[in-house]
């Protein structure tokens, strides 16, 4: 279609009126999957946040295969004309694509969107990063105070699946601190940098944030799972210090703590430490290897079984404890033992970023944080002093 892309959606049946077998309620081994699987298709123009998520991976990507430069050409080349699509579009026609019926039905129930302001403009910030065209950080910063306006309270400076903003603002910081920008960005870098500051200041001394007892910062205490805000919490913080050359000991504090610095003695990440969850909420990893077919509530034997899982999850983090550091290993109960890829994703960034010290030169060979490399496609930028 004309003026228009489309992207696809897969949670649990995909908006469809079927009431068949879904991810949701089989409890098999992913080998014995029968039931299908079908995709939703979203127009990229409607689906706001799904698009700018999109092109921000795309970007990112681009940058971390640069020494391949036809495949990091072609991620920039898709990431510019999705946002082209998504960003020009009549704001009274955009919305998040758990809005659509046709499309983000189903994921309305486990990833409803609040909005898509900050999803297009982390898209923006990352496609500046991988091409230096300043018509995109100009759209992320015009855009960064009125998506800023729109984030929800429960939400404040929580980074996760729904809400981008805290990284959006430390993505802008790193580009004041590094390159005196001056106007016309001016404004919205300071903003993003007093709210980054407010932020990590509320990590260190509170204030917005409650903590456990043992030390775990609980930023959506009543939804269960703290570990994976945390997390990202540990990342940021570890960012942060970096460019300013200190050590809050906030990201070493919180990644101890999920690796069994903790008053239950428990490590949180499956496999690692001499105790660790063994009835993790996984339908593969509760399954045994028996040769045996197990249909979809055929497994539920295996749910429901007080047994160790049979098959270790080595490296997944578990939900974690409740706010008074206490923890259930109970597969019944997912908020404490149940793994997911947005939680498991915070935790690696962390524990990349606390690898090794950052290297001041972005071609030394280090495992940690590059603090140059962002830039290298930033050539020179109108207004800048």
């Amino acid at each position: 279609m004309e003026g228009s892309a489309e992207v696809a959606n897969s949670v649990g049946i995909a908006g469809n009126e079927t009431s068949g077998p879904s991810d949701i309620d089989c409890w098999q081994r992913p080998e014995d999957m029968e039931y299908p699987r079908p995709v939703s298709s979203c127009d990229s123009s409607v689906a706001s946040n799904l698009a700018g998520e999109i092109v921000a991976a795309l970007s990112a990507a681009s940058l971390v295969f640069e020494e391949d430069h036809d495949y990091s050409g072609k991620l920039v080349k898709a990431a510019e004309k999705l946002f082209e699509l998504a960003s020009k579009k009549d704001p009274s026609q955009q919305g998040t694509y758990t809005s659509i019926e046709e499309c983000g039905k189903e994921a309305r129930n486990f990833y409803n969107s609040s909005g898509y302001l900050d999803e297009l403009v982390w898209g923006g910030t990352w496609l500046f990063f991988a091409t230096g065209n300043v018509s995109h950080l100009e759209y992320a910063t015009t855009l960064f105070s009125v998506a800023q306006s729109n984030e929800t309270s429960i939400e404040k400076g929580i980074l996760y699946w729904n809400n981008k903003l805290p990284a959006i603002a430390v993505l802008l910081t790193r580009l004041r601190f590094f390159h005196d920008l001056g106007f016309p960005h001016e404004s919205a870098m300071q903003e993003s940098a007093s709210m980054i500051d407010s932020l990590m200041c509320s990590y260190v001394y509170g204030g917005n944030f409650d903590k456990t007892t043992g030390g775990l910062i609980l930023q959506r205490p009543k939804d269960g799972a703290p570990l994976q805000f945390a997390a990202t919490a540990s990342f940021l913080s570890k960012l942060y210090s970096d460019y300013l050359e200190v050590n809050s000991g906030r990201a070493e504090v919180a990644v101890d703590y999920i690796l069994g610095d903790n008053p239950m003695k428990m490590s949180y990440m499956v496999g690692f430490g001499r105790q660790y969850p063994t009835q993790v909420h996984h339908r593969s990893a509760s399954t045994p290897w028996d040769g045996k077919y197990y249909s979809c509530h055929g497994g539920d034997k295996w749910l429901h079984s007080k047994d160790p899982n049979p098959n270790i999850l080595v490296g997944a983090m578990v939900g974690g404890p409740d706010r008074f550091d206490k923890f259930e290993d109970q597969r019944g109960k997912p908020r404490f033992t149940e793994p997911s890829i947005s939680s498991n994703a915070g935790l690696v960034a962390a524990l990349i970023a606390l690898h090794d010290p950052p290297p001041r030169d972005s071609s030394a060979s280090n495992l940690g944080l590059d603090l140059s490399g962002l830039f290298k496609n930033i050539r020179s930028i109108p207004g800048a002093p």
